[in-house]
């Protein structure tokens, strides 16, 4: 299966997604190289940042999920680094 090097970059503004938000990413966690999160306390959000290593739909169907919780937002940028096994 191909899969894709990419980093989503997610803005929190609504506190209450946050437990729906652990939760996607927790279901996915096979496919998380790494994460940073930032409490930007003075704006009252959060901003995180994932790296990715997982099939094209994998990803698309999480940044689906992931923006249809209230009060977040998402945007990927992929990298042209393909990898697949035989």
């Amino acid at each position: 299966m191909e899969t894709r090097v990419a980093v989503m970059s997610i803005i929190v503004e609504n506190p209450d997604s946050v437990e729906a938000l652990n939760g996607l990413l927790h279901a996915n966690g096979d496919y998380i190289i790494g994460r940073m999160g930032i409490p930007y306390r003075k704006r009252g959000i959060s901003i995180i940042s994932i790296a990715l290593d997982a099939p094209q739909n994998t990803i698309s169907a999480l940044a689906g999920k992931i923006g249809g919780l209230p009060g977040v937002s998402v945007k990927t940028a992929y990298s042209s680094v393909i990898s697949g096994t035989p």
